[in-house]
This record gives C-alpha cells, structure tokens and sequence, in this order.
C-alpha cells in the first residue's frame, strides 16, 4: 500500500487512476509522494519516507527543488497538461488587446437605466475602434507545447507567425505549422511584430526580456501578451511604453499592483488553466507519472532528474539516484557483483543521475548505498 499526501484538492480524475493500492488523504503519515496544485512547500519539513512530489501544472516554484534533489526526493511536473486552456485564453487576448472589447463593455455598463441606450451607443462606439488580426505580424517568443498551440492557431486566423525558440525539441518542431517563420534572434520578433506572445519559462536569462531595451526596438503600437511569467516583463518599463503610446496594449495574466487599473492595461486574475478539462489532464499526468515511479522506477516529466524508463523484466529492479561523476556506474556494477544484471539504463542531467538495473540473483543493497556519491537507493520486487 503507497501512502499519497495531497496539498490541494486534486481531481478525481487524476486520483482515480492511482488504483485500490494507494491510500490517499489531505493527511497521511509516512507519505510516499505527494500530489500539489500551488501550495508552498518551501517551509514543510519533508519526511524521510517521502519519494516523489508531482506538480499537477507546469510552473514548481513552490516547490523546494534543491533541497528535493539533496534528498533523493524526484519533482515531477505535467507539461503541455493545460496547454490548450492556456492557448485559448491568449487567443481571447489576442482580441482583447486588438478590439477595445472590454473598454466597451464597461463603458456599455455606464448606460444602464438610460432609455436612450441604443442611440448612445450608436454615436459612441467610434470610441472603442480597434484593428483585425488578419494579415497582420505575431511573435511567438517559445515553441514549447503552448507556443505551439498558439502559433498554429495565429496561423490558422491569417496572421504571419513569426517563432522563436533556439531550444525547440524535435517532437515539437514536427508539430510546428510550415507556415510558421521560424527566426534565429529575438530581435526579428521584436522589430517585426505588430503582436507578441510571451511561452518561455522564467530563468535569470529571461527575467525582464519586455524590458526598456527590447520595448525600444519594437513597433509603435506593439500589443505584448503575457500569459507565461510576470517577471518576464519589466513591469516598470512596459507602464512607461504604455504610457507614451510604444506598447498599445498590454495584457497579462499576474497581478501587479501597479498593472491594475491602469488604461490599455489588461490584467486577468491568472485564468490560464482554469478549466475543468485543464485540471483533470494535470491531475491524470500528475497521479500517472506517481504511479510509474513508484511502482517501476520509472522517471518521466521530472524537473530535477533525466528521463529513464524501462520495461520491467525478470527479476528485481534496482533504482539508484547518484552523483553525476565518474566510475559510478562501474562501482554500482561492481557492488552487484553477486547478481546477474538483465538489464540497465542511466542517464545524467547536470550533476545528478539516474540508474534502473534488473537484476536476478542475490545482491547486497548496503553495497550499493555505501558507494560514495549515492543519493538514494530503491528496490523494487
């Protein structure tokens, strides 16, 4: 029986596919893993029985990575689970930044009770003139699973789509449009987009890309959507180009205090996966990469190690989170000198690494955790 801890309400639909084996509860002693929407854990004391986190979302900064990885803890997350949630909602700013729709609509609201509505809308809706998307220029900055999205849709609405993303997997080019120009600098989204969409995750190299220096070689009346990470703009610089008309429109999904209420400032209250299809999708990713690590070892959608799965074969698994240095595997092997391995994996990401073995025979798994380097050792029968 594997104890499951969850943070937040998770879907039933992710829960349910953890099976009759898992004991589930917002309360449980010795837990396995632990399931998490958006509470902090930075200030939980994480127990010794504690195997895995997974992050029903994309986003882990509520999630102490480092101190996980020191423990041997694996942090999963479930991207491109609200992928189409998140695109739908910047499709709906990408109209709201073009067609003053929401000005309308709050200046709609001030005629209530007026019995001549109808004529004063008619003489007041020159006010609220916006132009079309069709044929015009988006920047997509970031290919990932809702860059994607989002740049075939643009595609599929008559806009020339311009793409950007130096690290754009394999799988994700193959599902990019042939419509979509994909373009080696920043600079050629900036200088050339009459709209921008931000789908990077936050790191210090893009911490403040929408900053004065980019905004100044962009179009008057750029309109910029963000709906990946706050600090991504320079809230302070896109104010000022807002203000001096550069920016026409901006729209972001994270609160600011000083973004709200400000004019051709749009913020919405972080809607980006919140839909019930989204949530359930997170939950499901969320509860089977739980269930594949603990039952089999495997690693799929970690933020904090490789990816290492295998087909499970005769005999017992040995899962081995270790130092990324050298002569482990050799030293591993060694300890298992008694075994006969069947089968093996191992892979490394940054300074730490990962090894699935399965081995049948007699082994000494004290051998194995002895080896100077070794995080944390499982066995799996």
């Amino acid at each position: 029986m594997y104890n499951i801890l969850t943070l937040n309400k998770i879907s039933k639909a992710g829960l349910s596919r953890l099976g009759d084996n898992y004991n589930v509860a917002d309360s449980v002693e010795n837990p396995d893993a632990v399931l998490v929407r958006s509470a902090s854990m930075h200030d939980m004391e994480l127990p010794s029985s504690l195997l895995a986190i997974a992050r029903a979302g994309a986003g882990v900064n509520n999630i102490p990575l480092d101190k996980c990885t020191e423990h041997g803890i694996v942090v999963f997350n479930t991207p491109g689970a609200n992928a189409n949630a998140v695109k739908e909602l910047v499709l709906s700013a990408l109209f709201l930044s073009s067609r003053k729709i929401v000005e309308g609509i709050e200046w709609a609201k001030t005629l209530k009770d007026n019995a001549d509505a109808a004529k004063l809308v008619e003489k007041g809706k020159s006010q609220f003139v916006g132009p079309e998307i069709k044929g015009k220029t988006l920047g997509v900055i970031g290919l990932g699973a809702i860059g994607i999205l989002v740049a075939n849709a643009a595609v599929s609405l008559g806009m020339n789509v311009l793409g950007y993303d130096p690290f754009i997997s394999v799988d994700a080019a193959w599902g990019l449009s042939p419509k979509v120009k994909h373009v080696v600098s920043l600079n050629d989204i900036f200088e050339n987009s009459d709209y921008i969409t931000l789908h990077v995750p936050l790191t210090p190299e893009t911490k403040g890309v929408i900053g004065k220096e980019n905004i100044a070689k962009m179009k008057d009346g750029v309109r910029i959507l963000n709906f990946a990470r706050g600090d991504l703009a320079d809230n302070e610089a896109v104010l000022s180009a807002v203000a001096d008309g550069k920016i026409a429109k901006y729209i972001t999904d994270f609160a600011a205090p000083e973004l709200l209420d400000v004019e051709n400032v749009i913020v919405t209250p972080h809607l980006g996966a919140s839909t019930p299809e989204s949530e359930d999708n997170c939950a499901k990713m969320a509860a089977d990469e739980i269930k594949d690590y603990l039952e089999n070892g495997n690693i799929k959608n970690s933020v904090t190690l490789p990816a290492v799965s295998m087909v499970r074969g005769t005999g017992t698994r040995i899962c081995v989170i270790h130092k990324n240095v050298p002569n482990m595997i050799s030293a591993v092997t060694t300890a298992l000198a008694g075994a006969n391995i069947e089968n093996m994996q191992s892979k490394s990401r940054k300074e730490y690494a990962y090894t699935i073995l399965d081995v049948t025979g007699d082994f000494d798994v004290t051998a194995i955790e002895a080896i100077d380097g070794v995080i944390k050792v499982r066995v799996i029968k």
